[in-house]
C-alpha cells in the first residue's frame, strides 16, 4: 500500500478527466480469443527490456500502468507472432512515447528490431508536425491516413493486428493504415529511413511488446491481445 501511495505522489499530473477505470473481458470478448495482458493491479507479466523485472520508473497507478520516473523501455514476458492487440493510451501535453512489437533482445533498444506505433500529444510535439512521426504513425515510414487522436490528457484506443506479415493500425475507431513487412514497398522505405542501418528491424516474426519510455509521463489500460489463427475477426 505504502508503494501504492508512493507512485500516486510521484506520477506526473494529468488531466484528471476520464478517470481510469480498468474494464473486465466481457465474455464475448473471451469468446473470441482475448485475454488481458495488465491486470489493472500489478506489472506482471512485463519487465523492462533486458531486465529481469518491471523497473521502479513504470508503476500501477489508478488501474494504469504508468510511466513515473526514469526506468526504460517495458517488454511482453512473452513472446507473440500474429495476434491483434488492443490498449487505451494517453500522454501529457508534449508527451511522446510508442507501441512496438517484434522486438528481440539481441540488440541496445527495442527500435532497432519492432516496428512502432507512435504514441503521441500531436499539438504539443515537434514530431506532430510530420504525419509519419505522428500519433498512429508506422514511425517515421506509413502516415496516418487522417489525424484522429484526441488531446493530451484524454484517452485514445489504439488496436495493432499483424496477420503474419501484413499489419494494421486503428485508433478510435478508425483504421488509419497497413503495410506488410518485407514487401518491396516495406524494403525501400526502410532503406531510405534511418532503419536502413539496423539489419534486422522489422525482420523478426515473433517477438516481443514494448511499451516506450520516452521521458515523458505516459499510461496505459485495458491492454488486451488475442492470437490470430485461431480467433479471427
Amino acid at each position: 500500500m505504502m508503494r501504492s501511495l508512493l507512485l500516486a505522489l510521484m506520477a506526473p499530473s494529468l488531466d484528471p478527466a476520464q478517470v481510469p477505470s480498468p474494464s473486465p473481458l466481457t465474455e464475448d470478448e473471451k469468446a473470441q480469443g482475448w485475454r488481458l495482458l495488465f491486470d489493472g493491479k500489478t506489472t506482471a507479466g512485463w519487465r523492462g527490456f533486458k531486465q529481469n523485472n518491471c523497473p521502479a520508473g513504470w508503476g500501477v497507478v489508478e488501474g494504469t500502468l504508468r510511466r513515473i520516473a526514469p526506468g526504460g523501455d517495458l517488454v511482453t514476458e512473452e513472446e507473440f507472432e500474429s495476434f491483434e492487440l488492443s490498449l487505451d493510451w494517453r500522454v501529457e501535453k508534449g508527451g511522446n512515447s510508442g507501441i512496438f512489437f517484434g522486438v528481440t533482445e539481441d540488440h541496445d533498444n527495442v527500435w532497432e528490431t519492432g516496428p512502432e506505433y507512435q504514441i503521441l500529444d500531436n499539438a504539443g510535439h515537434k514530431d506532430g508536425v510530420d504525419a509519419k512521426t505522428s500519433a498512429g504513425a508506422n514511425y517515421a515510414l506509413h502516415a496516418p491516413a487522417k489525424d484522429v487522436s484526441r488531446p493530451a490528457g484524454e484517452w485514445n484506443q489504439a488496436r495493432i493486428r499483424v496477420d503474419g506479415t501484413k499489419v494494421e493500425h486503428w485508433m478510435n475507431g478508425v483504421k488509419l493504415l497497413e503495410y506488410e513487412l518485407g514487401s518491396p514497398e516495406w524494403k525501400a522505405l526502410v532503406a531510405a529511413s534511418k532503419f536502413g542501418k539496423m539489419p534486422d528491424y522489422g525482420t523478426r516474426r515473433r517477438g516481443r511488446i514494448a511499451l516506450q519510455d520516452h521521458g515523458d509521463a505516459v499510461e496505459y489500460r485495458n491492454i488486451k491481445i488475442r492470437t490470430l489463427g485461431t480467433a479471427r475477426r
